[in-house]
């Protein structure tokens, strides 16, 4: 029971956000809202004009917004539990994963660079979304909305 009612409690990751963290939403609109943090510079590799956010409690993980102002959310990426799309959130198994999303379609090419499986859903599959799947474990590690970015 206690399971249920804490899957029950997650925020919905849906395609268009997580929560009240959506898609298209300002940096302003998301600040003043107390959604996410202050603003910080994103990936070097994406270019000298980009910024990221981190996602406040009870959501853990970062949104990355457009280069242009107004600043846009265009990536929500989850890092760890408390949010799930159809009960599929941080420390989900490849297997409930596939169950829940049958259309999710594996890209194994970045098992060796980043240890990870990716899934992607189709628009027509539960939404733009992908899943990280860790190797070893075979757990979900990320949530992207609508996609994952990796830079390291």
């Amino acid at each position: 029971m206690l399971i249920e009612s804490a899957l029950a409690a997650a925020i919905a990751i849906t395609p268009s956000g997580a929560g009240q963290v959506k898609l298209g939403k300002t940096f302003n609109e998301l600040r003043q809202a107390n959604l996410i943090g202050g603003l910080r510079n994103g990936c070097e590799l994406s270019g000298p004009n980009t910024k990221f956010a981190s996602l406040r409690a009870p959501l853990k993980g970062t949104v990355d917004l457009t280069k242009t102002s107004p600043r846009k959310v265009a990536r929500v990426t989850i890092t760890g539990k408390g949010a799930t799309a159809r009960g599929v959130g941080v420390g989900s198994t490849a297997t409930t994963l596939k169950r829940k999303f049958p259309k999710a379609k594996a890209e194994h090419a970045s098992e060796e660079i980043f240890g990870v499986t990716l899934y992607k859903v189709p628009s027509n599959g539960g939404g733009r979304m992908w899943f990280a799947v860790d190797v070893g474990t075979k757990k979900v590690t990320l949530i992207g909305l609508p996609n994952l970015s990796f830079c390291d």
